[in-house]
């Protein structure tokens, strides 16, 4: 009888598993279980390695990660060994090579230990059912579950065994068998108890949980139906999270605030919602005046309690270490363990967990959660931008940012702050922190390349994007951008420091470049250092001249196209923030000389051709300066002259000088520098046009200027986009009215005597006097710049002068008077 009853369970066995074959590949528990087997293979056959986290009785089938850290929600866990379920040992063998007798529900109810269940069913009168005939699925829970229960609750089972003990065993029931294959995520299933719904929730982590009570051994086969046991006693769930929002006594100001935010309703939909649900006493605990401000407030209440819902129903059973869940409100959250106790963004806050509810769970905390959409910009600032938030309250800049107005931080990092800066001058700190302040709301996603940035102090902040950083000046972000309520804010490295001071002008006002001045003037540099534009200069300090005399700077500035190479390789187009540069990577530069440069970031140092830069982004109105204390010289560009080298080597050491007889240093025109010439004369064909100018007329003239193409990059959705401009320049010139004559213009070049004395016989006797002008300066009365974004319209270049064919005549641009007096010129 006994062989009999053991072929019959391991046939059960494997039909049941051959027919559910095809959805192992979805089931978590089932594939943690697998894992477990391979764990534990070298105890020999069908055995299982669990996890049982020390000082209590839970075991669990455990993740890879959970596994190879040795922990389950931060307590140290120990590894057991076990039969894997539906397998049992045999004296003399290892491992567990015989599979499980099988029989009715209630006799395997004893097989897997769940004593107390197979007691009150024998009470109940159940027993006789779930012997018999039929499929079910008993949710049987275990004998620690049965002692768990509430006193009260189990008394009253017991004390009336034929209608409460048979009704709640009866809840624990489904009339059909469904292993744990079946249990799908999400699953509601009708219990024998009333109709009463089961939620079924089945974790990636291979947890799977009914009403929030998880199986612990599950699909033990039985000849009527399958036994899974559970960690507590399930008992008949009627009312929504809403139902127990309003009933609960210690709930009221979280009920006062979902009916105010609008939130309340949800609460009371169907669906599976989780509810951090903040009790009175964590209400009580928020600073004065902030629930008052956020409940004033429609959108941040409303974002307020949507931040403490999940769209998925969490119970803590199912918690083993860290995980990361969206709420309504749109962030996320993360919900942890600490051995007992559940965490939420790494706080133990939860006193009361898993009040299962027809539409979720409840879990009641200690804190209130407030999200950064419902908090004012400067309550955004984190730990790390302590410093920074606290100064902006201490000198009184927290108070005029008004919550109804706009605003974006730039907030430094605490190390950013020196003792030097945090003991100056009050009033020139709050300067600096006014110019860490912006007056409109700007994302990550709004700023590009070539930005300017206005200030609550008046200045201006340029933008600079680059691969993978962007830098306001020269403070580059961290990650921890934020948007509340009324603003955002974003994180530095460093206190940014507006340019105050040309290129040229940070050289004359600093001793240390000297030497690297003198040099710059003698060839006629310092225009290019004081105009407008964007550069990055590599200054070498005066160190990098040491062992220089007198006769041999005279010899180096003697040779002009010898010392603008020299210069020039110091500098680039564009303005380069050393912590712009990706750490680690080379990135290669092409100096105005021509020559390649070679930077890198090394542990936060700025390598130029591998020379450590001393002091990085000294920011000036037209560019950055990175300073060295070596000269650097393009290593491809030899010297002809032995005089020369002789100097270069003296001041170079770090690289061997190419040295080629006679060479000669190419000249290097300075019109990279020079605006566009605005003087456009056009060639046309044909014969000279004339017209007749009378007294008092206007004559309006619009000249297209060459167009300018502009590139610079945008975040887009969080990563660098290359966005290309056209701007065109109209240039409307008025000329007139005359005052006392009519003057005759010519569009060509030469006039014939023919045609002007016809003109002037048309124009009658009374004009005397004709004047004839063929060139001259126009006055601009307006500009006008229209902006094209080529990606919509393409570019077609304006040419500035052709040649077709026939004779070619120049068209005059501009009628000068030879009037003693002209009246001013009217707006077109």
């Amino acid at each position: 009888m006994r062989m009999a009853l053991r072929l019959l369970a391991a046939l059960a066995v494997g039909f049941l598993s051959v027919f559910h074959l095809s959805d192992s590949s979805s089931a978590h528990y089932d594939k943690i279980l697998s894992h477990s087997r391979i764990r534990a293979r070298n105890q020999g056959p069908n055995v299982c390695a669990l996890q049982q986290v020390m000082g209590t009785n839970k075991k669990y089938f455990s993740t890879c990660r959970n596994w190879y850290q040795g922990t389950i929600c931060g307590k140290k866990a120990t590894v057991l060994y076990e039969c894997c379920p539906g397998y049992m040992k045999m004296d003399g063998e290892r491992g567990c090579p015989a599979v499980a007798p099988i029989d009715h529900v209630y006799g395997t109810l004893g097989i897997v230990g769940a004593t107390s269940t197979q007691q009150y069913s024998d009470m109940s009168k159940l027993r006789e059912e779930i012997e018999g005939p039929g499929s079910y699925t008993f949710f049987a829970p275990s004998n620690e579950a049965w002692d768990l229960l509430d006193r009260e609750i189990h008394s009253g089972l017991i004390e009336n065994v034929n209608i409460e003990l048979y009704n709640a065993l009866h809840n624990h029931m489904v009339n059909k068998r469904l292993l744990t294959k079946d249990l799908r995520n999400g699953l509601t299933v009708v219990s024998m108890y009333n109709d009463q719904k089961l939620h079924i929730n089945h974790y990636p982590n291979g947890v799977v949980t009914v009403n929030c009570a998880r199986i612990i051994h599950g699909n033990q086969i039985a000849t009527n139906g399958v036994v899974h046991v559970i960690d507590r006693v399930l008992t008949p769930v009627g009312n929504t999270i809403q139902d127990v929002v309003e009933a609960e006594d210690d709930l009221s100001s979280l009920r006062a605030a979902a009916i105010a935010s609008g939130v309340m309703d949800t609460l009371g939909e169907p669906g599976h919602y989780t509810l951090f649900a903040p009790t009175n006493e964590a209400f009580a605990k928020l600073p004065r005046g902030v629930l008052e401000r956020i409940m004033s407030d429609k959108v941040a209440s409303e974002a307020l309690m949507k931040f403490h819902v999940l769209n998925t129903l969490q119970c803590s059973e199912a918690i083993m270490g860290g995980a990361v869940f969206e709420t309504l409100e749109g962030n996320t959250v993360e919900v942890g363990c600490d051995g007992e106790s559940l965490t939420v963004n790494g706080v133990k806050m939860v006193n009361r967990k898993d009040i299962v509810t027809t539409n979720g769970v409840i879990h009641l905390v200690d804190q209130v959660l407030i999200p950064d959409s419902a908090k004012q910009v400067t309550e955004l600032a984190g730990p790390q931008q302590a410093t920074f938030r606290d100064l902006v309250a201490q000198l009184g800049l927290a108070s005029s940012l008004r919550p109804e107005g706009e605003y974006t931080l730039l907030a430094p990092v605490n190390k950013a702050f020196s003792e030097d800066t945090l003991t100056m001058d009050q009033r020139i700190l709050k300067l600096i922190l006014q110019n860490h302040i912006l007056k409109v709301k700007i994302g990550l996603n709004e700023l590009y390349n070539g930005q300017f940035l206005e200030t609550l102090g008046g200045k201006k902040l340029r933008v600079f994007v680059y691969r993978t950083a962007v830098c306001i000046e020269n403070a580059c972000m961290i990650r921890g951008s934020k948007e509340g309520r009324n603003g955002f804010i974003h994180i530095f490295r460093d206190i940014i420091q507006p340019a105050e001071k040309t290129l040229y002008e940070v050289l004359r006002t600093d001793k240390r470049f000297s030497t690297f001045l003198s040099l710059v003037e003698a060839a006629d540099l310092e225009e290019v250092l004081s105009q407008e534009g964007a550069w990055t200069l590599f200054v070498p300090t005066n160190d990098a001249f040491k062992g220089l005399t007198e006769q041999e700077k005279r010899t180096l500035i003697s040779d002009t196209n010898a010392l603008r190479n020299i210069l020039l390789y110091h500098l680039t187009h564009g303005i380069f923030i050393g912590s712009g540069f990706e750490p680690g990577v080379i990135n290669i530069l092409k100096s105005i000389q021509g020559g390649k440069l070679y930077l890198k970031v090394v542990n936060d140092t700025l390598l130029i051709n591998e020379l450590k830069s001393k002091e990085s982004d000294l920011m000036a109105t037209n560019g950055v300066i990175h300073v060295i204390d070596k000269l650097l010289y393009p290593a491809d560009l030899p010297v002809g002259s032995d005089e020369l080298l002789t100097i270069l080597k003296k001041l170079i050491k770090y690289i061997q000088i190419k040295y080629v007889r006679g060479h000669r240093f190419e000249e290097i025109p300075l019109t990279f520098y020079i605006p566009s010439i605005t003087r456009i004369t056009k060639v046309i064909e044909g014969e000279p046009e004339f017209k007749v100018v009378r007294e008092g007329e206007t004559v309006t003239r619009v000249i297209h200027g060459e167009p300018i193409i502009k590139k610079y990059t945008r975040i887009i959705d969080g990563r660098p986009v290359e966005v290309t401009e056209k701007q065109v320049t109209e240039e409307r010139i008025i000329q007139g009215p005359e005052v006392k004559y009519t003057r005759i213009t010519a569009t060509g070049g030469a006039n014939t005597d023919e045609t002007l004395k016809k003109l002037l016989e048309e124009a009658g006797s009374e004009y005397t006097k004709v004047t004839k002008v063929t060139e001259g300066e126009p006055k601009i009365i307006e500009t006008e710049i229209k902006k094209i974004h080529l990606e919509e319209t393409p570019v077609r270049k304006v040419q500035t002068s052709r040649r077709t064919q026939g004779t070619p005549r120049r068209r005059t641009r501009l009628v000068r008077p030879v009037a003693r007096k002209q009246s001013p010129p009217k707006e077109n």
